[in-house]
């Protein structure tokens, strides 16, 4: 099993950056494709991002792409998410989990990071 911990979330105005971490322990870390989620008051939780299990393949939701990027350090058992150019759309609960089997599917989820966003 490998265990996840978000963090970095935060109350920010429109137009400022947060980064958020999620770090893992448990299995090898690169043993994992990562993946950010989000899930906003009263909706479902929807994909933020994902990378690949050596970091060389990014994939991204169209509503984020351009202004979030996803990367990873497997040195440090650590995923992150650098956020942009923050709109108030963007506030929600923010999960990373990890896929073990490169099938888009994730099996492990972090408890998740609040990150609000104000206009």
């Amino acid at each position: 099993q490998v265990q996840l911990v978000e963090s970095g979330g935060g109350l920010v105005q429109a137009g400022a950056s947060l980064r958020l971490s999620c770090a893992a322990s448990g299995r090898p870390f690169n043993n994992y494709a990562m993946g950010w989620f989000r899930q906003a008051p009263g909706k479902e939780r929807t994909f933020v991002a994902r990378i690949s299990r050596s970091g060389g393949t990014l994939v991204y939701a169209a509503s984020v792409k351009g202004r979030f990027t996803i990367s990873r350090d497997n040195a440090k058992n650590t995923v992150y998410l650098q956020m942009n150019s923050l709109k108030p759309e963007d506030t929600a609960v923010y999960y990373c989990a990890a896929d073990e089997m490169g099938t888009n599917n994730y099996n492990y989820w972090g408890q998740g990071t609040q990150v609000t966003v104000s206009s």
